[in-house]
């Protein structure tokens, strides 16, 4: 009986050797969602060598790598635009996480510098939720067939 518990703790410590924690407790990936005020705005998300990787119309959410490499987190610009409105640019950072430091205590070596570094699981993306508040541009229209001149401001409820 003793030696069938001592098999069985064996096993487990080198599974977790073999494994990285941060690895373990989540993905190389992560979910990301993209709002706007108004509804219905452009989104172009690109990564950190320029190359856009998604493009949609808010509200969406989308699966982004966390990392671009060995050691090296990925960096998104998030470009947010609707006609009648000011184009918005916004960052999504990866950062390390905390898991990562429970190699330490679990994964070892082998999961701090091989595991987790390879599948980007050490990195977390924030933020996690992206609310793009457009603001409304002003529209001056001259017409030289009739000579007027149109001005419009457009109004956004925020509250909505």
């Amino acid at each position: 009986m003793k030696l069938n518990i001592l098999a069985g703790l064996a096993v487990v410590a080198v599974s977790v050797s073999f494994g990285g924690c941060a690895t373990i407790v989540s993905r190389s990936s992560q979910k990301i969602t993209v709002s706007s005020i108004p509804d219905g705005a452009a989104v172009t998300i690109t990564n950190a060598a320029g190359a856009a990787v998604h493009s949609g119309t808010a509200p969406l959410t989308v699966q982004l790598k966390k990392g671009r490499g060995y050691f090296k987190a990925e960096h998104y610009l998030v470009s947010v635009t609707k006609e009648g409105f000011q184009p918005g640019q916004f960052k999504i950072d990866g950062a390390i996480n905390g898991w990562y430091f429970g190699n330490i205590i679990f994964g070892g070596l082998i999961g701090m510098l091989a595991v987790d570094p390879n599948t980007c699981a050490m990195y977390t993306l924030a933020p996690k939720k992206l609310d793009a508040i457009l603001t409304p541009t002003n529209k001056v229209a001259l017409n030289p067939a009739d000579q007027s001149l149109t001005v419009s401001l457009v109004e956004v409820d925020a509250a909505k």
